[in-house]
């Protein structure tokens, strides 16, 4: 059953008097510049799976100021977890969707965060993902990545979609690639590397895929300025 979408109602902090959201936003329009913050604060991404690479993606988009952000996932934090993802031993037990935004409200809590506690399929993809412009898989499986992929095509033309393929094992930093599968589909890793005994899914690697994935939407946010 889909978990209706539970949202942290907060104003935008240019809109409070709040001296903590005027510091942080006042911050990020020193690094970042002012137009830009703008049109990263009028950002909507969903991101569907909040392990590896999910988790790190919210992390820096939650950073950098996106506006809204939508986390998607079914799943509790275990043990096997804590090597690559953004959680802390308190988490263990905890629904993915409730740990990672208390994290996020921790960065920024003046953002605007949703969640959907629900496994994604086919019948309640357009339920989980919103009206997000930009939409992050980061599945482990391939055949719910590949789902994912086919059906935001089929429901959401429109979106982009941001993917991530081949980041086990370590080292070979150098053959993580972006490869732009069509104008709204963007693919990060090296499309090979599975997890195997003695080269699983580690954090370093693990977190330069999430890193490239999240660039590609700061990309896509700030308006593809150039070719990635």
């Amino acid at each position: 059953m889909l978990a209706a979408a539970e949202k942290t109602a907060v104003l935008t902090p240019w809109n409070t008097s709040d001296p903590v959201a005027g510091a942080i936003y006042s911050a990020l329009c020193e690094r970042h510049g002012k137009k830009v913050q703008e049109k990263l604060d009028a950002g909507f991404v969903t991101i569907c799976g909040l392990g590896g690479l999910g988790s790190n993606i919210a992390v820096s988009l939650a950073r950098i100021g996106v506006g809204h952000l939508r986390l998607v996932d079914f799943d509790n934090v275990d043990w096997t977890n804590l090597n690559r993802q953004s959680y802390f031993v308190e988490h263990v037990g905890v629904k993915k969707t409730d740990a990672l935004k208390g994290f996020l409200m921790k960065i920024n809590p003046f953002l605007t965060y949703e969640t959907v506690t629900a496994r994604v399929t086919p019948k309640n993809l357009a339920s989980c993902v919103g009206d997000a412009t930009i939409i992050c898989e980061a599945f482990d499986k391939a055949d719910q990545k590949a789902m994912l992929a086919r059906e935001v095509r089929c429901q959401k033309p429109d979106a982009y979609l941001v993917s991530g393929s081949g980041m086990a094992g370590f080292g070979k930093t150098g053959l993580m690639k972006v490869r732009e599968v069509s104008p709204l589909f963007y693919l990060c890793g090296d499309s090979v590397s599975a997890p195997k005994p003695g080269a699983g899914l580690m954090a370093p690697r693990v977190a330069i895929c999430s890193a490239m994935m999240a660039n590609v939407v700061t990309w896509l946010l700030l308006g593809k300025n150039g070719a990635y």
